[in-house]
């Protein structure tokens, strides 16, 4: 079982190559400081869809290119579901 996550340093490698700074990032996202998108890009809050959105069409990536997956080890459980 895998679980996709919001790639941070693909977006930020991305954004840098396109030479795009925070600032500019920020003003698309209609943040009013960069602090806005600096949050979103360390991972201090998290990506709404809606602004992962526009980010992917900034990047000019698709949307689907800015998640990683991540093998997720699923529990064993027994006939009453207690994990075992």
């Amino acid at each position: 079982m895998y679980d996709q996550k919001v790639d941070l340093e693909k977006i930020k490698t991305i954004r840098k190559k396109n030479g795009i700074s925070l600032e500019r990032m920020s003003n698309l996202l209609g943040y009013s400081s960069p602090n806005g998108y600096f949050y979103l890009e360390s991972g201090k809050s998290k990506f709404p869809a809606e602004k992962l959105a526009i980010v992917s069409t900034v990047l000019g990536v698709p949307i689907e290119n800015l998640f990683f997956k991540q093998k997720v080890t699923k529990m064993e459980t027994n006939e009453s579901g207690e994990v075992i």
